[in-house]
């Protein structure tokens, strides 16, 4: 049995990996899915104090107190900022790391140093640190529907900005990489720097989104996973 934690992206919540999980329980796993402060049904959190650190220690302090071991640890998106630096934090913790869709950074980097320029300015033009920042309805809807839509929340700017600091502890930790072929997300960058780094890698032909988009085809590649480190 492998232990999954999934770790959403902006704007998302865990609501968006309750089919996922389920469906890895069902094969006989364990999965948690984990809101980070200030988003979904923690919204009533959001405040300008809210950076990347506070989602880390959302996902660092569940490892804590569920005592998980042997986790697969997941990161969609801006997740993927999430995972890296949680990985650092809690190496002895984890048995691999599955980024899906995700942004990979280095340390130093931000989440906005990942993106190309224009989409940086952008996001930097019309926000401030701690203002949340707000997902353009429309480009959800047209994806993943207006019931995915009506669940997005505004996201803290500050977690976008901050950097990832790391020790080079949890460097060893075996990742693979799924890239959804079909997403409009400004992944590319983050996906060849998986790929040069000889992570095992993945593709499905899907949206941004494959936990909504094709979640049969995420599920198998994440059953894939867990029998390889088994």
């Amino acid at each position: 049995m492998s232990v999954f934690v999934f770790v959403h992206g902006g704007w998302g919540g865990g609501w968006e990996w309750r089919d996922i999980a389920d469906r890895l329980r069902e094969a006989g796993h364990d999965a948690y899915r984990p809101t980070l402060t200030g988003l979904s049904e923690r919204r009533h959190l959001l405040s300008p104090a809210v950076n990347l650190e506070t989602h880390v220690e959302d996902v660092a302090n569940l490892l804590w107190f569920e005592d998980l071991n042997e986790v697969v640890l997941c990161g969609h998106s801006y997740g993927g900022m999430v995972v890296t630096r949680v990985a650092d934090r809690a190496p002895e913790r984890l048995a691999h790391i599955v980024y899906i869709d995700a942004f990979v950074p280095r340390s130093g980097e931000s989440l906005l140093d990942l993106l190309p320029p224009p989409f940086a300015d952008l996001i930097r033009g019309r926000c401030g640190d701690g203002v949340p920042m707000p997902i353009p309805r429309d480009r959800l809807e047209a994806t993943v529907g207006a019931w995915y839509a009506d669940r997005v929340v505004d996201h803290p700017f500050t977690t976008f900005a901050d950097a990832v600091e790391l020790t080079g502890a949890g460097a060893a930790i075996p990742r693979t990489y799924i890239r959804c072929t079909e997403s409009d997300a400004p992944i590319d960058a983050s996906a060849e720097r998986a790929r040069a780094a000889g992570w095992r890698f993945r593709e499905l032909a899907t949206h941004h989104d494959p936990q909504v988009d094709d979640p049969d085809a995420l599920v198998a590649l994440l059953l894939e996973t867990a029998a390889c480190i088994a």
